[in-house]
């Protein structure tokens, strides 16, 4: 079996039983389980869920996506070798330890596969929820211009690209296209402050305006846990991306869970701390990759030029990507895995008769 044979790039096609269409995600699919299959699972698996609660079977994918395409690479390489098993891999162990730090849970109920999640249906807040402890990227590019405020956060003067700042900055933006709310514009990913969640707490689904500070500390000791366990293995938490939503356990009681995925290489920039010592920005996260597709290109504009999408899809489309670029993100991020769960990585040889062999014989879910 070659290379790409291995690399799980369509993740819609199992034969999952469900009675809704598959919602596929730029990375992960969601099959929603029967109500039968739901309560089953709940009962024999004593997940600690209301008894009706929706499951779905989550199902990551090695695909890679950038600049708002996906990509694929020679000899049918469409997507990143080991890249989903790292991913899983990566934000279970986060979200395992959260739990026992006593922070939150999680929506993952059951982890079948090293590709596979079990969930329980959380009503997501709708916010993305950035926090930044060092100044570079986007942040940089709007300092270098002038901006010096950012989600209603006043930045000092004198900063210089890629420092650490003097505390974690809490930069939210709108999941999704909210309408209706004074001050927000109504697009995708727009930055948002405090006082917009406190003034409009329930366009954003909070259940309290209280619910706004948990969130924010939740934030913060996710935050300074991953920081401190990459730090024991030589890497700096540089910023994240987190995502909140609302769940009931098996007695009514409603919580707030950490939900989508945490500290992995896709959601977080990571760097090494060595290097960054010495004066430079070693990437160990997909960021990385941005940088190699910005160099492989001969107009790197097009890929950030948001007025030239008509132009980057096609090219996205078009164009098969050296091997090279793929196995230096594979590399990266099974590297960055095995240093955070201490072990070394699961990886599948062919997933997709593992998974529907394991859905079949252990949870009855295939059709």
């Amino acid at each position: 079996m070659g290379q790409a044979d291995k690399v799980l790039a369509v993740n819609n096609d199992l034969p999952i039983r469900t009675d809704s269409a598959v919602h596929s995600g730029k990375v992960r699919c969601v099959y929603w389980l029967t109500e039968a299959d739901s309560a089953r699972l709940v009962r024999e698996r004593g997940y600690n869920v209301a008894t009706d609660a929706p499951l779905a079977v989550m199902v990551i994918s090695d695909r890679i996506s950038a600049f708002e395409c996906m990509w694929r690479a020679e000899g049918g390489m469409a997507g990143v070798p080991s890249k989903g098993a790292a991913l899983n891999a990566i934000s279970n162990h986060w979200f395992q330890s959260f739990k026992e730090a006593g922070l939150a849970d999680s929506h993952i109920l059951d982890v079948p596969h090293p590709l596979v999640w079990i969930v329980q249906k959380a009503r997501p807040i709708m916010i993305e929820a950035i926090a930044r402890q060092y100044i570079t990227g986007s942040m940089w590019r709007g300092y270098q211009r002038g901006e010096r405020e950012i989600c209603g956060i006043r930045l000092p003067d004198n900063l210089e690209k890629d420092q650490r700042m003097p505390e974690l900055l809490i930069t939210p933006s709108t999941k999704g296209i909210l309408t209706g709310i004074p001050g927000v514009p109504e697009i995708d990913d727009v930055n948002i402050t405090r006082a917009d969640m406190e003034a409009n707490f329930q366009a954003f689904r909070f259940s309290s305006q209280a619910d706004i500070a948990l969130y924010e500390k939740l934030l913060r000791d996710g935050f300074g846990l991953i920081s401190d366990r990459l730090a024991n293995v030589g890497q700096i938490f540089v910023d994240t991306k987190f995502e909140f939503g609302y769940v009931n356990d098996a007695h009514g009681n409603e919580k707030l869970i950490y939900m989508d995925e945490v500290g992995t290489p896709d959601s977080s920039r990571i760097w090494d701390a060595d290097a960054y010592r010495q004066g430079k920005v070693v990437e160990n996260s997909k960021e990385a990759f941005r940088q190699a597709l910005l160099a492989y290109f001969p107009d790197p504009d097009i890929l950030t030029n948001k007025d030239r999408m008509a132009e980057r899809t096609p090219l996205a489309e078009n164009n098969e990507l050296p091997l090279e670029i793929m196995q230096n993100v594979s590399d990266t991020y099974v590297a960055m895995a095995e240093k955070i769960i201490g072990t070394k990585l699961e990886v599948s040889d062919n997933p997709k008769a593992e998974i529907v062999d394991i859905l079949n014989s252990e949870y009855g879910l295939i059709i």
